[in-house]
This record gives structure tokens, C-alpha cells and sequence, in this order.
């Protein structure tokens, strides 16, 4: 599974997810993320939204529902399940 996190500089919330994010051990994917304050379109659709997590789905983005940033690693383990292709 692809795996993209948007995200910017000096977001805890960010930062929080992608730490979990690294920790799920039980689904397997790819994690690329994407500084919004790099490009003018993924900071107008992302400003604010960040984080926002979506996956790669045959060439299209689908976002995943926004996790609490009190969900533990298992919680997050749990939903990425869901979306396992």
C-alpha cells in the first residue's frame, strides 16, 4: 500500500502521525510525505486540514479518515486494515 501523509514544518499534529505512522508494524506500506509549504496547490487544498493521510489507489489519491492525534498505534494499525488492498 502507498501511503501519503501531507504535512508542513512545525506541525505537531503532523509529526505525531508520521511517528505513529512509522511504529505500525502489522500493514505493509509506503509512507512519502508531502511538505505542503513546497507546492502552491497542496497548500491551498491542505492549509488547513494538515495532517491529512491518503493512499494510492491504481494512479488516484483516496483520503483516509483523519485519525484523533490520542489514537494509539494499534488504533492506527486498525484503520490502515481497513483500507488494505
Amino acid at each position: 500500500m502507498q501511503l501519503i501523509l501531507y504535512s508542513k514544518p512545525d506541525c505537531h499534529l503532523c509529526e505525531g502521525l508520521q511517528e505513529k505512522l512509522e511504529q505500525v508494524r502489522e500493514v505493509s506500506f509506503d509512507l512519502e510525505v508531502r511538505d505542503i509549504t513546497t507546492r502552491e496547490d497542496w497548500f491551498q487544498a491542505y492549509q488547513y486540514s494538515v495532517p491529512v493521510l491518503r493512499r494510492q489507489v491504481d494512479g488516484r489519491e483516496e483520503t483516509l479518515p483523519r485519525p484523533s492525534p490520542r489514537a494509539s498505534v494499534g488504533q492506527l494499525t486498525q484503520l490502515l486494515q481497513q483500507y488494505q488492498t
